[in-house]
């Protein structure tokens, strides 16, 4: 309950109809001792709801501040809510750093000065939009003098949800103002602006799939689970045997149900599952039968499978005593990420996915399943969304396209699209660690420089010599050819890690061309990122 509900339907209450209703019936100049006694109770039952309320008030405060220990450094998570959308978001944000083991700093937009800024070394800022693109009322102060100056950021990295609504002709335009704004101010963005029309379930999964690497990659359930498609595994074949790096894997899968269409940039949300033998082993602890049929998210199903689906429980053998109770209880998986490699027209669908490992050497719950669990010939679910900002270009404008790792997915795809359109002004900066394992794709690549939709190819490996060099390296060495390439309308696609490469290409471009043309080539839509 609010502090406003409480005030109004418990205190209102108590004294106005209490008191009142006392001295009413006590007449003018008496009180009896019953019209006393009534308000006696009436007095103890606001001091009560004043209680209730410093109480409920000091769990908000507790709440928002979200200082929370043992979990690394704080970050603050600004907010900017007219109808308090933007605001119920900045708190399931808040909370799930938390659980992450993040420490946040969670405040209205109006609450922040410069030097709150600048104390900070990451922050993120949740902004809706209100009227012709006009700042919310709780963040109209930081609008009108805060960003009216350009204060030095240069020390904070930043990442932005902007909320709007396309059908207005300003969409997100608060948000997208308060992003220019920070990059002016030299702060350094983690990842593009992620952009929410209408409460778009699938940009509020990309959020959170940010959220999660700000948290260490920790588990975050989706707050709406994706509606997975039918698709089969057609393969997975290793690509850097003998890697120093984690095992990399093109994995390719067609659909079973009616082909969908996407484009270069474009995501997928897979819907992972437990290895079968990790289900096996917890049926086989509670003594549970597998052929059990049960519900999930609405769905008939076997235990088997419905477990196949949550996050296996962690506790002692105890069977439970209502199995559909008992598996109500268990959070469903969340969705998993990744870059599309292909196009449609050549009926598959590609991933070039990584496995990951977490502390305690298990396989990571995506790159496990396609990696490993899932049997070659089997179904997986999954979904496309659109990443409307990573989309290539319209035109024959040159373009730039900067990777490293499985980034090479994203970046591969919209080679193949410009292949196909016949636009050949492409260069690719790519890095790895070994040339002799980890050049991924390496006879496409070659082939495509021949045929000359590469007019450029850079491969960066970074541990093939004594001092390590990195991508960011070789774009400062090739920095009158950018420059040149942009000075011909070029535009910058950045696919890969999030730690690392992105900001050290970042820092690298304002190096050689400056932060104000870097700002300006945003704006246009001629710097675009696809981090993870």
């Amino acid at each position: 309950m609010s502090s406003k509900r409480l005030m109004r339907g418990v205190t209102g209450a108590a004294l106005l109809g209490l008191s009142a209703g006392a001295f009413a019936a006590a007449g003018p100049g008496t009180v009896g001792s019953r019209q006393l006694a009534a308000l006696v109770v009436a007095l103890a039952y606001l001091l009560f709801s004043w209680s209730v309320l410093a109480t409920y008030r000091r769990r908000d405060a507790a709440r928002r501040a979200g200082l929370v220990s043992g979990g690394g450094e704080g970050l603050l998570l600004a907010y900017a809510s007219q109808t308090g959308y933007a605001e119920s978001l900045a708190l399931r944000s808040a909370d799930a750093l938390n659980r992450a083991g993040r420490a946040v700093e969670l405040r209205a937009l109006n609450e922040l000065d410069e030097a709150t800024l600048a104390r900070h070394r990451q922050a993120l800022f949740i902004a809706s939009t209100t009227g012709e693109g006009d700042a919310p009322d709780n963040a109209a102060r930081f609008a009108r003098e805060l960003m009216a100056r350009v204060p030095a950021l240069g020390s904070l990295q930043f990442g932005v949800l902007a909320l709007g609504d396309r059908s207005y002709a300003h969409f997100c335009g608060f948000g997208r103002a308060l992003d220019r704004w920070l990059r002016h101010a030299g702060a350094v963005p983690l990842f593009d602006p992620v952009e929410v029309d209408n409460a778009d379930a699938g940009a509020l999964r990309h959020w959170q799939q940010q959220l999660s690497a700000l948290g260490g990659h920790a588990e975050m359930p989706d707050w709406r689970a994706p509606d997975y498609g039918r698709w089969q595994l057609l393969e997975r074949r290793l690509l850097n045997p003998g890697s120093q790096g984690g095992p990399a894997y093109h994995i390719a899968l067609r659909p079973l149900e009616e082909v969908p269409v996407w484009q270069a940039g474009d995501i997928v949300e897979l819907g992972p599952r437990n290895a079968a033998a990790a289900v096996t082993r917890c049926l086989a602890s509670l003594a549970l039968d597998g052929t059990t049929p049960v519900r999930l998210a609405g769905r008939g199903q076997t235990l088997a499978d419905a477990l196949a689906c949550v996050h296996l429980p962690q506790s002692g053998p105890q069977a439970p005593a209502d199995l559909q109770d008992w598996l109500d209880q268990l959070p469903l998986l969340p969705h998993r990420e990744y870059s599309i490699a292909s196009l449609p027209w050549e009926g598959q669908l590609d991933l070039l996915v990584r496995q990951m490992r977490g502390a305690d050497g298990q396989l990571g719950l995506g790159s496990g399943w396609l990696t490993a669990h899932a049997r070659v010939g089997g179904e997986i679910a999954l979904r496309i969304r659109s990443n409307r900002s990573f989309h290539p270009p319209t035109d024959a404008r040159p373009l730039i396209l900067i990777g490293n790792g499985t980034g090479l997915a994203g970046l591969r795809a919209h080679l193949k699209a410009r292949a196909a359109a016949g636009h050949e002004r492409n260069w690719l900066l790519f890095g790895e660690r070994n040339r002799a394992h980890d050049a991924f794709h390496h006879q496409e690549l070659a082939t495509w420089l021949e045929r000359g939709v590469l007019a450029r190819l850079d491969l960066v490996f970074s541990r093939d010599q004594p001092t390590r060099r990195y991508v960011q390296d070789q774009l400062r060495e090739a920095a009158d050819m950018l420059r040149e390439w942009i000075a011909q309308d070029a535009a910058i696609y950045v696919c890969g890690s999030l730690e690392g490469m992105a900001a050290g290409v970042h820092a690298a471009l304002i190096e050689i061309l400056g932060a104000s043309a870097l700002e300006a080539l945003t704006d246009a839509g001629r710097y675009r990122r696809d981090l993870y």
